[in-house]
């Protein structure tokens, strides 16, 4: 089967897979080239307002296809520090769904997600001591910002495995779930997000990833959006919002 992202949408939840089945999902050039454009796509599209990014069958991903290392490991470097960035500037909350190994370039994704939530068994690692390759300040200040320096200087000078107890306590993941739990969890959890306020959501993504400049911006989007008065006024009468504000499609 020929290494692939496939993509779906499903009641307003978009799920992004990633399918190199052979490598335990490694991600090729071609794979971490095809990402940040269907990032775009699936950003563009009102009909999602969340995205999981879950890989095929048992994994995660395992990493880079090491193979795609040995052409220009800066390059390769390069493709998947702009699908990081890509994934974490989507507008929209965004969700990793992991099982098995998360290691190398799969942690890189996988934190540059909001929120990750993992089966029992699976193991995480940040592997570029392995190879001599030196972790790119962005994704080192990502890690940082997730776990605390300490234990994102574990990672990167030891290129140890972590199980899901250590990530859960060091909060490199949100939620672990047992065994076969973990679609129904994920589910279950994005219904609860598509349901709730994108302006709240799109403000917060904003403020919890640093944006210092913005107040007034949101202040000016909360007053005219009226999501604030259909907010309270379904807890008043005890029903679900219907919240009007989306997150604005660009072109």
């Amino acid at each position: 089967m020929d290494p692939q992202l496939h993509h779906s949408v499903t009641e307003s939840v978009a799920t992004v897979v990633i399918s190199h089945p052979d490598k335990r999902n490694a991600m090729t050039a071609a794979m971490w080239r095809a990402l940040p454009p269907l990032l775009g796509e699936l950003a563009g599209d009102p009909a999602v307002r969340v995205l999981v990014l879950t890989g095929e069958g048992g994994t995660f991903c395992a990493g880079a296809d090491i193979s795609t290392l040995r052409q220009s490991p800066q390059e390769a470097q390069g493709l998947a520090v702009r699908a990081e960035e890509a994934l974490a500037a989507f507008p929209k909350p965004t969700l990793a769904a992991v099982r098995g190994h998360c290691v190398g370039g799969g942690a890189q994704l996988a934190a540059a997600c909001d929120l990750r939530f993992a089966e029992e068994g699976a193991l995480f690692g940040v592997t570029p001591a392995k190879l001599g390759i030196v972790y790119p300040s962005s994704s080192t200040r990502r890690l940082v910002s997730l776990v605390g320096p300490a234990t994102a200087k574990y990672l990167l000078f030891s290129g140890e495995l972590i199980d899901t107890e250590r990530a859960l306590r060091t909060g490199l993941v949100d939620e672990v779930l047992p065994a076969g739990g973990l679609g129904k969890r994920v589910a279950e959890f994005a219904r609860v997000l598509v349901s709730r306020s994108q302006l709240t959501q799109a403000a917060a993504k904003e403020f919890a990833d640093g944006r210092t400049d913005r107040d007034a911006h949101w202040a000016g989007q909360a007053g005219a959006s009226g999501d604030t008065a259909e907010g309270v006024a379904a807890f008043l009468e005890r029903r679900q919002p219907r919240f009007g504000w989306s997150v604005p499609t660009s072109g």
